[in-house]
């Protein structure tokens, strides 16, 4: 309940209110004795529930309303004698801690102008007197500008410290995200570290009895009487599984042993011309009618790369993006270059305009063994992520479901 109070009014609005309550309930008597105006208790309460509502109808109307209020209050009540002149401080404080230098200055002038108005109300005779108490007036017209001065230093410096307080948390927050994210990289280089290990012991288990059953199922298949077409085609079979376990075994070997990378300094669109030549030469069905635009950027230097790993790279995302595009769309590789954290680095973003990949599926697409595809083992972009690694870059997506995806591989350039 109290929580919900506090939204709407806040622990000023009683300061506020009780100040001018206790002002409209015991007004100023004139300096001659007599009774107040009977005005002036409605216009002190008005200023104070003007105060409390000043957050819902803006700085500026409040301070253009008090400044009116204020001139009413004067003129019921002895006008440049007043002895509510203080009052004026409150549009200038307000002014000077929400508006700069000039909208403190303009409400402090308006404000300043508001009380020296009634001298012109004031015959010859009146002027004299006022010639003896002009020491009292200039006291009271300078208050305005001190108070308008302090205020606004005040409230500049807290300005500024709010300013450094929203940098540093800004910073604070982009460290944490970097920090995040190499965290991530931490534990998904640790996972295939693991996996690696695992698939290299289990693929030289696995290779040796597969080799025997390579030979037994040729060995039957030259054996078998040929009128047996039923044992000649299980043979066959066998054959053909055996070879299709191996190449499986050498994706994961690929992906468990270290690369040795034959590192030479490349012109990088030379070898994305080697990567889109290729995959123009083999697309077929429904990827046939894809075509691949380019987009180099012309001031990308000569880099230090392996070329036949890194157009394995290359190669996969084109493949993928091609599988996730409909027939008769468009693929684009784009180059340019970017700002990293280390320093300068080279963007090589290849965009499809395609299903796109789901949310929940993001953050894993990269990891081994994770795939979306009935046929698929899940290894590709595991691969294609650590031969980035490996590259000393990076590899990002982002992708909208229904609209496409852009894998984005980062690699640095190295002075």
């Amino acid at each position: 309940m109290f929580s919900a109070l506090r939204r709407y009014i806040r622990p000023q609005d009683f300061v506020w209110l009780v100040l001018f309550g206790v002002l409209a309930a015991y007004p100023v008597f004139q300096h001659d004795g007599s009774p107040p105006d009977p005005r002036v208790p409605l216009i002190l309460a008005a200023l104070g529930i003007l105060q409390v509502l000043e957050p819902r109808i803006g700085t500026i109307a409040t301070i253009v309303i008090e400044l009116v209020l204020c001139y009413l209050l004067f003129g019921y009540s002895e006008e440049i004698n007043t002895s509510y002149y203080l009052i004026l401080l409150l549009p200038v404080i307000s002014a000077s801690t929400n508006f700069g230098l000039r909208g403190t200055v303009l409400s402090t002038v308006a404000a300043c102008a508001v009380y020296l108005v009634y001298l012109t109300h004031l015959d010859l005779h009146d002027l004299e007197i006022i010639q003896d108490e002009k020491r009292e007036l200039v006291l009271r017209v300078a208050w305005c500008p001190v108070i308008a001065f302090l205020s606004y230093q005040l409230a500049q410096a807290n300005r500024e410290q709010t300013r450094k307080a929203e940098a540093a948390a800004a910073q604070l927050a982009a460290t944490n995200q970097r920090l995040q994210e190499a965290q991530a990289e931490v534990r998904r280089a640790e996972r295939l570290a693991a996996l690696g290990q695992l698939t290299a012991g289990l693929a030289h288990e696995l290779r040796n009895p597969l080799g025997t059953m390579k030979t037994s199922a040729e060995l039957l298949h030259r054996q078998v009487e040929k009128e047996n077409e039923v044992a000649r085609e299980m043979a066959g079979y066998i054959s053909a599984e055996v070879d299709r376990t191996n190449s499986l075994i050498t994706r994961f070997l690929d992906f468990a042993k270290p690369q040795h990378l034959r590192m030479e300094k490349g012109d990088l669109s030379e070898l994305l011309d080697r990567v889109i030549d290729r995959f123009e030469r083999e697309k077929s069905g429904p990827a046939a009618s894809i075509t691949v635009h380019k987009n180099y950027s012309p001031d990308i230097p000569p880099l230090d790369f392996d070329a036949q790993l890194l157009e394995r790279v290359f190669v996969n995302l084109l493949s993928n993006a091609a599988q996730a595009s409909p027939p008769g769309s468009m693929i684009t590789v784009k180059t340019q270059m970017v700002e990293t954290a280390e320093g300068h680095g080279v963007e090589i973003a290849v965009i499809d305009r395609g299903s796109g990949i789901e949310p929940k599926n993001r953050e894993n697409i990269f990891n081994p063994f994770f795939t979306t595809k009935s046929d698929g083992v899940g290894l590709g972009l595991a691969i294609v992520s650590k031969i980035v690694d490996e590259h000393g870059g990076s590899i990002a997506v982002e992708s909208t479901p229904g609209e496409g995806s852009v894998f984005q591989v980062i690699l640095p350039v190295r002075q």
